[in-house]
């Protein structure tokens, strides 16, 4: 077994991620862009864009200003990446069908499972409507339900997008595009490629090749670690499935100082944790950013408490609203309370925090203001307003 400190195991994390090198010059190509998704396998959905959208920034993190014309382009043209649940509802890649095929075939909710029965007309309404119109708006879809959805929460009576969203994840409908952040909804076969992978995966192969593509985008981790990422939720026989490809010789048992419990990583990658080749980078990540959007594991690893507080009550909030914690080489050392104010054309830093053991100096202050600089150009912000920093990052 494998015994590793916790900086090398950051650094394969953060170079897993393509986080590590100097900060990308000039604008990356769809190429580039579709790699990148290879290498983290989805770009999660949040229409929250204080400052932009998610799927948006977590690309710029990594190949800097991007056309997002150029992502556009890849789910609505070529059909490379079209929307689907990951981790979260996320733009994944037209080539994993095979395994998010194994939630649409399985998907099972006891009381929608009635309601789907009931309303078998109202489904093949949805259908013939996108075929010979599609795609549409949920709102343009007349609300044919035998029985309406009934519920306590916000899809109370809501037919039309509670069943439209039940045929998502059973892949009977997809999301040909966005208009004004509204989905527009067409026949699953039209959001994806003509020639989309057609084969139908066993459990065991289904969780055996979503372990080796969840271990190559975290770069190590822990059973829940991998279960918690990529296609949350859908690895059957994980546990026998770890232990053939071990027998195998495709991945490698880890143990990391100080930390608990067993971690795996990819047989390909084991070298590079006894290697001092890591090239540091200063970068600002989305809250909810593949490398920290598991909790747990973000503080195990980086021993970072990253909670989100978009939903606290503003007097409640320890941080602010939409805050970007600040990678610095391995560690994840502070987080910036931003906002683009699009009318005056600025970037307003509500607030940069630093955390208690971050380092201190000039040196660390430019490189964060650099961020922030290049950040705003990429949104057409012409100035930047710092309104609180620390004394130890003099920005």
């Amino acid at each position: 077994m494998l015994r590793v400190s916790p900086v090398a195991a950051r650094r394969l994390a953060v170079t897993a991620q393509r986080l590590d090198g100097p900060a990308p010059r000039g604008r990356p190509t769809p190429e580039e862009i579709l790699d990148l998704v290879r290498a983290i396998r989805c770009l999660q959905l949040d229409p929250t864009s204080v400052v932009a959208r998610n799927h948006l920034l977590v690309v710029y993190s990594r190949l800097g200003a991007f056309d997002p014309a150029d992502l556009e382009r890849l789910v609505t043209e070529d059909r490379s990446l079209f929307e689907y649940w990951a981790h979260e509802a996320s733009l994944v890649l037209a080539e994993d069908l095979p395994l998010h095929r194994w939630l649409m075939r399985t998907w099972r909710h006891a009381r929608l499972q009635q309601w789907w029965e009931v309303n078998e007309e109202f489904r093949g309404y949805i259908v013939d409507r996108l075929r010979s119109d599609g795609p549409l708006p949920a709102r343009e879809i007349e609300d044919r339900a035998e029985q309406p959805w009934l519920s306590t929460g916000w899809s109370n009576q809501r037919n039309v997008s509670r069943m439209l969203d039940v045929m998502w994840i059973r892949g009977h409908v997809g999301i040909a595009a966005r208009a004004g952040g509204q989905r527009l909804w067409d026949l699953m076969e039209r959001c994806l490629p003509p020639d989309p992978p057609a084969e139908e995966l066993t459990d065991t192969e289904v969780t055996r090749q979503s372990v080796l593509l969840a271990l190559k985008a975290l770069g190590i981790a822990r059973m829940p670690h991998i279960r918690a990422h990529f296609t949350r939720g859908r690895y059957p026989e994980l546990p026998e499935v770890l232990a053939q490809l071990e027998r195998e010789g495709a991945i490698v048992p880890a143990e990391i100082d100080g930390l608990k419990g067993s971690w795996w990583v990819r047989a390909e990658d084991a070298d590079a944790l006894e290697q001092d080749g890591f090239k540091p980078r200063t970068a600002l990540l989305s809250p909810f950013d593949n490398l920290l959007c598991d909790r747990g594991r973000t503080e195990e690893l980086f021993g970072f408490s990253h909670r989100l507080e978009i939903y606290t009550p503003k007097v409640k909030r320890q941080w602010g609203y939409f805050v970007l914690p600040i990678l610095h080489g391995d560690r994840l050392i502070g987080r910036a309370d931003l906002a683009v104010d699009r009318k005056a054309g600025r970037l307003v830093a509500h607030a940069i925090h630093r955390e208690p053991d971050a380092p201190r100096g000039k040196a660390v202050a430019t490189a964060i203001r650099r961020e922030l600089e290049r950040l705003a150009t990429w949104q057409g912000a012409k100035d930047l307003d710092v309104r609180q920093a620390p004394d130890a990052w003099p920005l």
